[in-house]
């Protein structure tokens, strides 16, 4: 019979260290449990992918971007309308090609008392619009005209379209048809130059009104 109850004594020990082991593991995990959130939420902080100043970056980055692209389609646009309006200017110094004539362009008759306020090549130019039958108040249209084209400069050249003297012939060799010297004499290359405005626009005054309005003629 003691046996029997040393027997029993004996498990019911086990059983209390087995219910004191119990506790005390649970007393362990819920003490470690809090533990790990503050890594947990440090790995979430350290997870975000991009803060704001990352995100204002990005689009200041991307506004520039596209600034640039409007920038340059903007230039390129430029670029084509100006080349368009020197195309466009070519008919104003051309007439159909037509030959040389071979010979030197007429000379200039004496200069009338109304073209002697001017000199030069705008005393010479006044004389032969007077001659081509326009009036002085034609003249000043030319005289603006060929101001504006090349300040009545015989050698003027436009470097972009390769226009020519007075005029500003396209190309200059078209001025062969009123004299072989259109090169280098003033009187052939405003002969020519009256020659075409009467042709396309009637009269001077109409030719300075187009060049105005459209910045060629």
């Amino acid at each position: 019979m003691t046996g029997l109850w040393n027997r029993v004594g004996l498990y019911r020990s086990l059983g209390v260290l087995a219910l004191v082991g119990a506790l005390a593991g649970g007393v362990a995990v819920a003490a470690d449990g809090p533990t790990q959130q503050p890594t947990t939420a440090n790995n979430a902080s350290n997870s975000e992918p991009l803060n704001v100043a990352d995100f204002e970056r990005q689009d200041a980055e991307r506004a520039e971007a596209e600034r640039a692209a409007r920038d340059t389609a903007q230039r390129k646009a430029d670029e084509a309308a100006t080349a368009a309006a020197e195309k466009k200017k070519s008919p104003s110094a051309s007439t159909s090609k037509g030959a040389s004539t071979g010979k030197p362009g007429a000379g200039v008759p004496p200069a009338p008392a109304s073209c002697q306020v001017y000199s030069g090549h705008r005393q010479t130019g006044c004389t032969l619009t007077l001659a081509a039958g326009f009036d002085l108040q034609q003249f000043a249209c030319l005289e603006k005209l060929f101001t504006k084209e090349s300040n009545w400069n015989p050698s003027a050249r436009n470097k972009s379209s390769g226009a020519y003297g007075i005029p500003q012939a396209l190309p200059g060799p078209k001025m062969a048809t009123a004299g072989s010297d259109w090169e280098t004499n003033a009187a052939t290359q405003i002969r020519w130059g009256l020659s075409y405005i009467k042709g396309r626009y009637t009269t001077p005054c109409n030719a300075w009104g187009h060049s105005q309005a459209n910045g060629w003629y």
